[in-house]
């Protein structure tokens, strides 16, 4: 999966596809001018570290849900269906009203950690149907309950739920029994960078005529209050058009033009600015706040601005749709170099054409990308890349600042200044970044990231070099070379994917950007370094790393050991024998064009062939079961391998590079220095490698296992009855339906749990614990390729285990693909098992060819579970679908 491949161009979108964006200090004209505007804007800004400056880092009591329509951001802004400006300076989304909720439908609500008795969880439908990279198209759909929004029932009826329970979800409260739901589409069609043609479909789902309130909203970002800015930018109305004054967008104009059935809008203002009243009890800031639409509408409220300006404002339509009916509204944001942005009938024929034209650009895109998929693999396709498009969000976080406050406004509380991230007062960050998922992870996390970059390097390779980029850069890295996790702790460690993120980058848009490639590198150098510094405890290669993303998949807690007890990972050593891995083949690749990068194939040989001896000598590999094992080292000295098959022992396999006959003849060349190198060491160099020549070019494998270990931990991996399941390999044993107790330590248990998990280990919404999770497997099926490029036919065994018919590495790296695939296709029964038993998904029109790009999926039935809008890394079945296993063969 490592081959180069031509990337297809030629699309009018392909051409629209330049330079990434850059970051905002370097210029916005640096910047393609088509990502001027885009899904910039978060589906939830509440809850999250960022606007977190309590006293004790309970970012989610801190500022709740029910602040958010009331209290103004201080970093960041949500809303539903939203775009911005790429400095998040002005928001444009959607606000939706039933006649009978309590508030607005501003936002997507769901419950907090704390609420749910799985951790954080969403309780909204909705979709990313369509996006370009170019944004010139994107498509959002949700379905909005007629009946009143259960929020509270919501609330009440997962905290009364426990660990062992189902969550209970917006369906299972009955709000859309009867089909008594709207269904809501946005589309933004750009007829040019800064010319954007929002159009808004409601449709009554209903058997009865009935009414709904649609609100296309546009504010500033609040950005005034932390600088003490004089002069606070504002909206004001001009005849049919708001005007944006504002010193980077003067001359924008937000119009709304009469719906479909006649309606005509009207226009409310407020200040994005907090209700001190509602919120903190003093002294109001002005009379028309940020809930001030909100409170008009619902309740009547003289909330809204007479004079018709603020710095909010929306235009509000009041539609009566008959049972089965669709109105639309249309509104356009235009810039003054828009084109026909001034003419009469601004809101007619030219919003269809531009829509339609996009659509079909849409078409030829997707279509020039994946040539040979069906109809069902390019439903895949579209809406996993939707996903990712919409997922894009504007990051914002210095952190010296927000420790310390802001100038213009009262300091923290002293234990916020002593919190989290206080060792990262160098992160400035101001970026466009892809987010692991829009509502329950609207923060960027750098494994994630990796893994969402090779997926985006179909779609936009530009912009897949700056996510890799960027995270390097200054104001992200830290000093001492650690790459920062995720708000909520830089400093946990994730697993060590950049390298391998980048090299697979860098051949899926062709192999040619040397330059890309070799900024990456030097700044991994300075990552490898920390790694090999601050993760191996006792200088023997042998690395620890703690969760290492993979939460709770132990009976112990990795990153909170008892004092004194120290933890040898089977998944932290192979990691590093990965990474290794990984920077040798970016090594041989810039060696290609600047001999000076021979001694780094050197150095990442000699690290790669270390850790490989070290992980044979450590007694982390188990003869006997032919698996990878952690073990905990007591005060005492006591050992204890915790004996759990599972992902952590999958790990080493992933360390596998075949090396093809050109560069393998310049490391034959090289082997003298490496072989003399080891020799002083007192190891055998040769042994670190396989060798295999087929006329007179020889082939080398980088592996830390020997064919029969990989045989012998590959048939408990491959076993249906323990790891392999229809739907991709679970990251526990099921045998583990009886549950495992490591031997000596009270409480340390796990067992198999094929959904959600029953521990409060890291929130207790991340399990580890049995479903299938894309990453692993993806990165499971390289390491098959590798295997399969380097044995060919010549190695083969039972797959699934027990199987009568051998299968050689290729094969069974594309039937892996396959079931991961299948989780979104159509069954004979046409049930797609990402949606499991929830039978509307399943059979309603309007439901089931939505698809959802889960966090991870059931053990057994492949059910999507967890985050449910986690098209990060999930997105990488994007990868599969375009550049399948079975191609690597040849």
């Amino acid at each position: 999966m490592n081959g180069q491949h031509r990337r297809p161009g030629g699309t009018a979108e392909h051409q629209r596809l330049a330079e990434a964006t850059g970051r905002l200090e370097d210029g916005l004209h640096d910047a393609n001018p088509w990502y001027l505007w885009g899904p910039y804007l978060s589906e939830r800004a509440w809850g999250t570290v960022r606007e977190d400056y309590s006293d004790d880092g309970n970012a989610w009591d801190h500022f709740p849900h029910d602040h958010a329509r009331s209290r103004a951001y201080r970093w960041n802004e949500d809303g539903m269906a939203g775009i911005s400006d790429i400095g998040h300076e002005f928001c444009l989304s959607l606000a939706l009203w039933n006649g009978v909720d309590p508030i607005l439908k501003e936002r997507m609500f769901g419950l907090t950690g704390p609420q749910g008795n799985h951790g954080e969880d969403v309780k909204e439908y909705w979709w990313y149907l369509q996006g370009l990279p170019s944004h010139a198209l994107l498509q959002w759909c949700y379905h909005y309950p007629q009946a009143a929004f259960p929020y509270e029932q919501l609330v009440a009826e997962n905290a009364r739920r426990g660990r062992d329970d189902f969550e209970y979800e917006l369906l299972d409260t009955g709000v859309f029994d009867d089909g008594r739901y709207w269904v809501v589409d946005v589309t933004y069609a750009k007829a040019g960078p800064t010319d954007i043609l929002m159009t808004i479909s409601v449709t009554n789902n209903g058997a009865d005529d009935a009414s709904i309130d649609v609100l296309p909203t546009g504010w500033f970002r609040n950005t005034w209050r932390a600088g003490g800015e004089p002069n606070i930018p504002g909206l004001a109305a001009d005849g049919d058009a708001l005007v944006l004054q504002h010193a980077r967008l003067d001359g924008y104009r937000l119009r709304a033009a009469p719906a479909s059935d006649g309606t005509a809008p009207r226009v409310l203002f407020c200040d994005n600015e907090t209700n001190i009243p509602k919120i903190f009890g003093g002294d109001p800031i002005t009379p028309y706040p940020k809930d001030g639409i909100n409170d008009h509408v619902v309740a009547g409220a003289a909330t809204v601005n007479p004079a018709q300006h603020g710095s909010k404002a929306a235009w509000w339509y009041h539609l009566d749709v008959p049972a089965g009916h669709t109105v639309q509204a249309r509104v356009r944001l235009s810039g003054p170099d828009a084109a026909g942005s001034s003419e009469s009938d601004w809101a007619g024929d030219d919003f269809s054409r531009i829509a339609a034209l996009r659509q079909s650009e849409a078409d030829e895109f997707y279509t020039a990308i994946g040539p040979d998929l069906d109809t069902e693999q390019m439903r895949i396709l579209t809406q996993a890349a939707a996903g990712l498009i919409w997922s894009k969000q504007m990051y914002s976080y210095q952190v010296s600042r927000w420790l310390d406050g802001d100038p213009a406004e009262p300091p923290p509380p002293a234990g916020h200044q002593h919190g989290r991230n206080t060792d990262w007062r160098h992160l400035d960050a101001f970026d466009i970044l892809a987010m692991p998922d829009p509502w329950e992870y609207p923060w960027f996390a750098a494994w994630d990231l990796a893994f969402h970059s090779i997926s985006w390097a179909h779609l936009d390779p530009a912009f897949a070099k700056y996510q890799l980029i960027v995270l390097l850069r200054e104001w992200f890295l830290h000093p001492n070379g650690a790459l920062p996790a995720y708000e909520w702790s830089f400093d946990d460690v994730n697993p060590p994917v950049h390298a391998l993120a980048a090299l697979r980058v860098f051949n899926i848009d062709g192999g040619a950007d040397i330059e890309f490639l070799e900024r990456v590198f030097q700044k991994l150098l300075l990552n490898f370094t920390w790694w090999v510094n601050r993760q191996d405890p006792h200088g023997n290669n042998v690395f620890g790393g703690g969760f290492l993303g993979l939460d709770n998949i132990s009976p112990v807690d990795r990153s909170h050991l008892p004092p004194g007890t120290t933890l040898e990972q089977s998944d932290g050593t192979g990691w590093m024998a990965f990474y290794a891995e990984a920077m040798l083949g970016i090594a041989l690749a810039l060696a290609d064009h600047d001999p000076v990068y021979e001694d780094m194939v050197i150095k990442f040989l000699e690290h790669f062939t270390l850790i490989a001896q070290s992980l044979k000598e450590s007694g982390l590999y188990d003869v006997e079961d032919g698996f990878y094992y952690d073990r905990l080292t007591d005060p005492d000295g006591t050992c204890e391998s915790i004996k759990v098959q599972s992902l952590v022992g999958l790990i080493p396999a992933l360390a596998a590079a075949e090396i093809p006959a050109r560069n393998a003849q310049r490391m034959s060349r090289l082997r003298k220095r490496f072989t003399r190198r080891f020799t002083a060491l007192g190891i055998g160099g040769a042994q670190s490698w396989r060798i295999r020549t087929d006329d007179d070019k020889p082939r080398i494998l980088l592996s830390v296992l020997s064919a029969d270990q990989l045989r012998s931990l590959m048939r408990t991996v491959f076993d249906e009855d323990a790891m392999l399941s229809d739907h991709g390999l679970r990251s526990l044993s099921k045998k583990y339906r009886e549950p495992y107790t490591l031997p000596g330590a009270t409480g340390a248990v796990i067992d198999y749990e094929p959904a959600e998990s029953r521990t409060a280990m890291y929130g207790g919404n991340s399990n580890w614990r049995g479903p299938v999770w894309f990453p692993i497997n993806y990165l499971a099926i390289r390491a098959l390729v590798q295997y399969g490029r380097f044995f060919g036919t010549e190695a083969t065994m039972a797959y699934p285990t027990g199987a009568d018919a051998d299968s050689d590495f290729f094969e069974i790296a594309q039937d892996l693909a396959d079931r991961l695939v299948s989780i979104w296709l159509p069954d004979a029964d046409g049930r797609r098992p990402v949606y499991g038993g929830t039978e509307i998904f399943q059979t309603d029109p309007a439901w089931k060819d939505n698809l959802m790009f889960n966090e991870y999926f059931h053990g057994d039935n492949g059910a999507g579970l967890g985050a449910s809008h986690q098209t990060g890394w999930t997105a990488l079945v994007i990868d599969l679908l375009l550049h399948p296993p079975k191609h690597s063969r040849h």
